[in-house]
């Protein structure tokens, strides 16, 4: 008995592009308009790069001048004189209520912006997060001489009972000691560089947290977890780096804030172990008080300590950076 197979022809190959056509396809992928934003975006980025190179030469070059003339030492001193001959001045002071300043505004915004941005995509209902997230948008269009107004006429008078409060039960570590002054002092700047930052974090942490997989969420679920434990295995593993870099940007503006600090502040050239008393003074509050009714020399001692911002503006971002890189593979990114 004969058995018969049927064979399958295997189907052609494709036909390849000649040398003709590949070459008119590579011109195709390089066309004009492509060369054109190539060119366009390398040099933003390089033009980026000659501006932040020309800002620190700039600062550098009238910083030199100015500490070359300092009779002081320009780190230590706590004094700020640039009117004497010869002049006398330094940015301990500056540097302390600055980095005082800073860390009280993110140890207050930081948890509760966070703890908004989870509210307004895990926990709140749609027809009440998109209000709220409204709101919060305008917060953080608000001008920071309107913040400073704010500070100065509402936030003042009302510190003075919670400054009472804290001399009371916390007066004796020394930090939180009062001797019932007006309380234009580093706590209430931090309070208010807290308020001002808090939209900007919670903007960028509540869209970090929008972009989370649901299948992560889903599967939190199916494995029987809570509404809590989806967000702690889930959400925060994700929007780690989100968060850090929203931490930044607020940080950021609490470094460099001017008109509202300068506006609550009651600057002296003191450093005080308390957080209650006034006096104190940070780097823009300074430039921006001074250099109306500085000389050439009180130009170039700002301008110096602009400097010193600046440094730490980068260190800052760069530290960031490095965080951000490290835990880059916890965050779900990936996935």
């Amino acid at each position: 008995m004969d058995i018969s197979t049927k064979t399958t022809d295997a189907p052609p190959p494709a036909p390849q592009p000649s040398p003709a056509e590949r070459k008119r396809n590579a011109r195709g992928a390089n066309r004009p308009g492509d060369r054109i934003f190539l060119g366009l975006s390398r040099g933003s980025g390089i033009l980026l790069l000659v501006i932040m190179a020309a800002i620190a030469v700039f600062l550098t070059y009238r910083a030199s001048l100015a500490i070359s003339k300092d009779h002081g030492n320009f780190l230590t001193t706590f004094e700020w004189n640039t009117n004497l001959v010869p002049p006398s001045f330094g940015i301990a002071v500056l540097a302390f209520g600055t980095i005082v300043s800073s860390v009280i505004a993110m140890a207050l915004a930081v948890p509760v912006a966070v703890a908004i941005a989870l509210f307004l995509t895990h926990y709140a209902p749609r027809r009440l997060s998109g209000p709220i997230a409204y709101v919060i948008d305008l917060l953080a269009a608000v001008p920071s001489i309107v913040y400073g107004l704010w500070g100065a006429l509402i936030l003042v008078p009302h510190m003075t009972g919670l400054y009472g409060w804290l001399n009371d039960y916390l007066g004796w570590t020394g930090v939180f000691s009062w001797d019932g002054g007006a309380p234009r002092a580093m706590l209430t700047v931090g309070i208010l560089l807290a308020i001002m930052i808090l939209p900007i974090i919670t903007n960028v942490s509540r869209e970090v947290f929008r972009q989370v997989p649901r299948m992560h969420e889903e599967a939190a679920l199916a494995l029987g977890a809570t509404r809590w434990e989806v967000v702690r295995m889930a959400v925060l593993p994700f929007g780690r780096s989100g968060v850090i870099s929203a931490s930044m940007l607020g940080l950021g503006r609490a470094l460099g804030e001017t008109m509202a600090v300068a506006t609550v502040l009651s600057p002296d050239y003191v450093i005080h172990a308390s957080l209650l008393n006034p006096g104190g003074g940070t780097f823009a509050q300074n430039i921006a008080s001074k250099f109306g009714e500085a000389t050439e020399q009180g130009r170039d001692a700002l301008i110096a300590s602009g400097l010193v911002l600046f440094v730490i503006t980068l260190l800052v971002n760069g530290a960031a950076r490095m965080i951000i890189a490290r835990r880059k593979e916890y965050s779900g990114a990936n996935a």
